[in-house]
């Protein structure tokens, strides 16, 4: 069997707990999460990080800066025309644009490079409900691990060593633990 086939049976759930403990594939990683910490409801702009259960999406990456990642998830390459909606007023919300863009929106070409590497989760993406949240990623974490919007971050190394080890059967658990 292809090692890179989707198994269900070797599925294993990342969990990270409240501490920023990020556990997987028996082992432990520092991560990041929302500056305010872990919340059962999210909202739009509040800083927490969604408690539950988040499949993985799929992958964005930049190839200017980063090799194309290993992993059995679908992989798309970030362009500087990529964005993300988090209006709330917007039929867009919690998706992704294409830049320019009239409503509120993140760029995903970023300067600071936290988004060089991207997992997308289906938090409220089916369907997307105003003010719930958008845009909650896994992604590199800065270098001092300061608290994100609601993503979950870390370190580029770490973050590809997990990928490698995902596929379309793996699940981010926040703060189940």
């Amino acid at each position: 069997m292809d090692s890179f086939a989707p198994n269900p049976a070797r599925h294993s759930d990342i969990t990270v707990n409240k501490n920023g403990e990020l556990a997987f594939g028996g082992q432990t990683y520092r991560a990041a999460i929302g500056k305010t910490g872990m919340q059962h409801n999210k909202n739009e702009g509040d800083g927490a990080s969604p408690i539950g259960i988040w499949h993985l999406r799929y992958v964005m990456y930049r190839a200017d800066r980063v090799a194309p990642p290993r992993t059995n998830l679908p992989v798309y390459t970030i362009t500087k025309d990529d964005g993300w909606c988090d209006d709330v007023h917007n039929v867009a919300y919690n998706r992704p644009v294409h830049l320019p863009f009239a409503g509120s929106h993140e760029k995903l070409w970023r300067d600071d490079g936290i988004y060089d590497l991207i997992v997308t989760l289906n938090h409220n993406d089916d369907p997307a409900i105003p003010c719930y949240g958008s845009a909650i990623f896994m992604h590199i974490a800065r270098p001092a691990y300061d608290g994100t919007e609601g993503c979950i971050a870390l370190a580029k190394n770490d973050l590809e060593t997990i990928l490698a080890n995902c596929d379309v059967y793996s699940r981010l658990c926040i703060g189940m633990t």
